[in-house]
């Protein structure tokens, strides 16, 4: 069965000094219905088939990466120890330090910001997209990446791309942010070991397979300690959520209406655990499970609340749907926009249909409209 459509009621004021239709040649005042504001426009998708491929391919050297990887984890390992932590973007942002829902106060028009989703071990889908970032970026100028977790698990280079990016935040911490994914929080630290709270967890079992192994240790404690300490959502100033999952669903409304506690651990998980449904008004919240769906309507319950909150959402960028365009734009959520973007070039082990090959997407943010996507066309 189709779902019902989702129409927005209209807004009738009786506050006349707000409206031009008090008196006038067709009568004495009648209410007036209020325009709702204008969705954020969605920019039109850019397709990348001209990279410099062979350039890429030279940079995936897995025999490499593993053997230089002592630098990197050391440096970032000091980065986390010293006074104030490791000072990437938006830190600065954040209410205090636990704060996991930073509000971001500003960005400088002449510093991009990129937006990297999913990349479960795809080095490759990493590579292309950091080729892309520094082309547009022009030489000279400061591009800011945010990442929305999963690094690892499905198989791949989980370790390489950890690497990779652990030597992006010691190059230029202020200008990464890593919101966390449901798999990078589910990754832990034990006296037996490592061990994950979700499935697949492969990236646990090689951690596991390698604890001899000095520097893969240090580098799996050190996923963990970024899991621990890194955002669940960013709020930009146009009113852009950004976020792995979604947000609090409705059964946390009225108690977060009243409190107006962003980091409730239920929260937390829910910014990073749930998952949009394509075309469902509402769906139900499912406290046994931290994979619950939301609909359309959903988000503009969300969307209004955080407005009387203070802190306005009008349009979503996130991850965690491995989509098989690797991005979609549901048309369902036209009122508040909805972008999901993954950087996968590959088809995962548990996507059961479909062409191995795939176009991984990154996304740039554009004030005022819903992230621009690039689809990368890797040969």
């Amino acid at each position: 069965m189709e779902p019902e459509t989702f129409t927005t009621p209209p807004v009738v004021s009786d506050d006349r000094s707000v409206h031009s239709c008090d008196e006038g040649p067709f009568g004495p005042y009648q209410p007036c219905v209020a325009a709702a504001p204008a969705p954020p426009p969605i920019p039109a998708v850019v397709d990348v088939e001209d990279l410099d491929w062979t350039a890429i391919r030279a940079a995936i050297e897995v025999a490499r990466d593993r053997s230089e990887m002592r630098a990197p984890v050391e440096q970032l390992e000091k980065l986390f120890d010293q006074g104030g932590g490791p000072g990437m973007m938006f830190d600065a942002d954040r209410s205090d330090a636990n704060d996991r829902v930073i509000r971001v106060k500003d960005i400088p028009a002449d510093s991009p910001v990129w937006i990297i989703g999913d990349l479960h071990g795809d080095l490759l889908a990493l590579e292309s997209a950091l080729a892309l970032i520094w082309r547009e970026t022009g030489a000279g100028a400061n591009p800011r990446i945010v990442f929305l977790g999963d690094f690892f698990d499905d198989h791949g280079y989980g370790l390489e791309v950890l690497i990779r990016v652990f030597r992006l935040v010691v190059e230029r911490p202020g200008s990464i942010c890593i919101v966390i994914g449901n798999h990078d929080e589910a990754l832990q630290d034990t006296a037996a070991g490592f061990s994950a709270t979700v499935s697949p967890s492969d990236f646990s079992d090689f951690l596991n397979d390698h604890l001899e192994d000095e520097w893969i240790t240090r580098a799996g404690k050190l996923a963990v300690r970024m899991a621990a300490i890194g955002p669940r959502a960013l709020i930009f100033p146009d009113g852009l959520l950004v976020t792995h999952g979604g947000f609090p669903l409705v059964d946390l409304h009225d108690e977060l209406r009243e409190s107006g506690a962003w980091n409730d651990p239920r929260c937390l998980s829910d910014f990073t655990w749930t998952r949009a449904h394509p075309r469902a008004r509402k769906k139900m919240p499912n406290r046994t499970t931290r994979g619950s769906s939301f609909g359309y309507e959903d988000f503009a319950a969300f969307c209004a609340l955080s407005a009387e909150l203070g802190h306005p959402v009008t349009h979503m960028v996130r991850g965690h749907d491995h989509v098989d365009e690797r991005y979609e734009i549901y048309p369902a959520y036209a009122e508040n926009p909805v972008l999901t973007t993954v950087a996968l070039s590959r088809q995962l082990p548990r996507e059961l249909i479909g062409p191995y090959e795939r176009v991984p997407t990154i996304a740039r943010w554009i004030s005022g409209a819903l992230p621009e996507v690039h689809r990368l066309h890797v040969p």
